[in-house]
């Protein structure tokens, strides 16, 4: 692995390519902690204090803390993945999306056009919740959260949150054209392990001080990499069909007559699944944070606060919703097999068309069983360590999920950089290493 990371030094253009990349996430870093002004960000730190479980407390995981500095940069790159993935919800149901969909590069700078407008009317939206929500904060001390409420304190953030939203949209677009990796991965990535020393930090002195058992730090860390293990295992783990191409001649040359598969992720819906669930499930812990009524307040904290009973089984329930939902409108069986039909390629045993697309969709459907259950025992069990045994850090979930399924496709990435130059990966056998 050494080896690996010293040839990357000798592909000028891969080098060029990963400094590139990190100086863009180190300038996102930077503006995180630029604060938005009119804000008390001691009366803002007291209140997030007692925002972990709510809506505030994702939000401020995704953005790297910036929601809870309160920073340029606090809606994060939130807005433009919610705004592509309704992009990609409303192809079904919009013939002009779909259309737009199948016309290649073309299309697809398009779609990303309407993207970036959605990005910029919800972070509008947002921003002015978001100034609203502030305006009727206070600390423990009563101590108001906004300097100065009024009109002129939301627009300012509007603009201040919609500006910081459209800046880090078009470093995640740098990242991707001119570094390594997906850009807009990246900058989440980044944001969730910039936490991670703090926590590390935190963690070491409670066990210094006594108030954490040694063995108990331990374990965890160990339970730690085997979670990691087992979240990379499930993530390579595919579902290969195979798939013959008959021979036809073109002209004087003959096509076809090759043997392939047609590879189908276990974890098809990836990382969206647990962000939707996670966020429905935690308005309405975020809603009581405003409205003062009593008997509400107690029954969400008793019987819905993050790692009850019936929080954990409703959660497990929207997963599974959400992988079969998100599943079955970014793959269509129906398009898979007439593109094999069109150019000559069948499943041996199975009829061309109608019955392929049948037998993809049975396959598809029992593979996504297993992949809703892979995402809920990663997502569930750390949860149940953290309210149980009262972990003092996030561990695993969907920022466990979004670091190793980032840090796997970025190393792919670079292998196959690596690889075409003819240089070793970094293991003999390296990710997407084809071999010879």
């Amino acid at each position: 692995m050494i080896g690996g990371i010293q040839n990357i030094t000798k592909i000028p253009e891969l080098k060029k390519k990963i400094w590139f990349t990190l100086a863009m996430l180190a300038i996102y870093r930077v503006g995180v902690h630029i604060p938005s002004p009119g804000i008390d960000t001691v009366a803002l730190a007291a209140f997030f204090k007692r925002a972990q479980g709510t809506l505030f407390g994702l939000l401020d995981m995704f953005s790297g803390g910036a929601l809870e500095n309160m920073s340029v940069f606090s809606l994060g790159i939130m807005p433009y993945i919610s705004a592509s993935i309704i992009l990609d919800l409303l192809t079904v149901v919009i013939p002009h999306l779909d259309k737009l969909k199948k016309e290649g590069e073309a299309g697809r700078k398009k779609i990303t056009q309407y993207a970036r407008y959605g990005t910029v009317v919800l972070s509008l939206f947002q921003g002015f919740g978001i100034a609203v929500g502030f305006e009727n904060m206070a600390g423990p001390d009563g101590a108001s959260v906004v300097v100065q409420a009024g009109w002129s304190f939301r627009l300012m953030t509007m603009i201040t949150l919609t500006s910081g939203t459209a800046f880090i949209m078009w470093l995640g677009e740098q990242i991707t054209e001119r570094g390594i990796g997906n850009g807009i991965s990246l900058i989440i990535f980044a944001g969730i392990v910039a936490r991670m020393p703090s926590a590390l930090t935190n963690t070491w002195q409670l066990i210094r001080t006594g108030e954490m058992n040694f063995v108990f730090g331990l374990l965890l860390i160990l339970m730690a990499v085997a979670v990691i293990g087992f979240i990379v295992f499930v993530e390579r783990g595919q579902r290969r069909i195979p798939v013959q191409y008959a021979k036809r001649v073109v002209g004087r040359k003959i096509y076809g007559g090759q043997s392939t598969h047609l590879p189908l992720k276990i974890n098809t819906s990836g990382v969206i699944p647990p962000i939707f669930a996670s966020s429905i499930l935690m308005m309405p812990a975020t809603i009581t944070q405003f409205i003062q009524i009593q008997w509400l307040s107690v029954f969400f904290n008793k019987y819905m606060g993050a790692g009850s009973l019936l929080y954990n089984l409703i959660y497990v329930g929207f997963i599974f919703f959400f992988c079969y939902f998100y599943t079955a409108v970014t793959f269509n069986p129906v398009d898979v097999a007439e593109n094999m039909k069109k150019y000559g390629g069948y499943i041996p045993g199975i009829r061309p068309g109608k019955r392929t697309a049948d037998y993809i969709d049975r396959i598809l459907t029992r593979i996504t069983f297993g992949g809703a259950l892979y995402v809920s025992v990663v997502c569930v069990l750390p949860s149940l360590l953290i309210y149980r045994f009262k972990v003092p850090f996030y561990f695993g979930g969907t920022a466990l999920l979004i670091v190793v399924g980032v840090a796997i496709d970025t190393m792919a990435q670079i292998e196959s950089h690596m690889l075409t130059r003819h240089y070793e990966g970094f293991m003999k056998k390296g990710i997407g290493r084809v071999k010879r």
